[in-house]
């Protein structure tokens, strides 16, 4: 058996997972030792700790991040334009036509939850006729 590696790369990710699926098939068979169980937990964390490392990279965009908040605590546009002081300015907001203001990022991260450091990344407007 190969000694295991940290995941540093693309291509090591990919043969660690190869790896998984091959134990994880034995497992299912009811044939895996206790070593190759030890290897399977040890390679999932592996794989999980550079997969998760590569999702921070990314900041996820702050409109996404909103309308996500808000789907998974079952509101409703209403209560986004109560917390922001009028539904065409919720509707502007979440359509981007509008950027959110310091105050509403204050007041969105006070009621729903969502970091700051999400909702003050930048993200692109939809253009308006002039």
């Amino acid at each position: 058996m190969k000694q295991i590696q940290p995941i540093r790369s693309k291509k090591d990710c990919d043969a660690a997972t190869r790896e998984i699926e091959r134990l994880m098939d034995k497992e299912a068979s009811k044939k895996l030792t206790k070593a190759e169980a030890a290897r399977l937990e040890v390679l999932a964390t592996l794989v999980d700790a550079y997969e998760s490392a590569l999702v921070q990279d990314v900041p996820p965009d702050p409109i996404e991040a909103l309308k996500f908040r808000l789907e998974q605590l079952g509101l409703p546009l209403a209560d986004l334009a109560r917390t922001l002081g009028s539904r065409p300015r919720a509707s502007e907001v979440l359509s981007r036509k509008r950027r959110m203001t310091l105050p509403m990022i204050r007041r969105i991260h006070e009621e729903y939850g969502v970091p700051p450091e999400v909702l003050i990344q930048d993200y692109p407007l939809k253009r308006t006729g002039s």
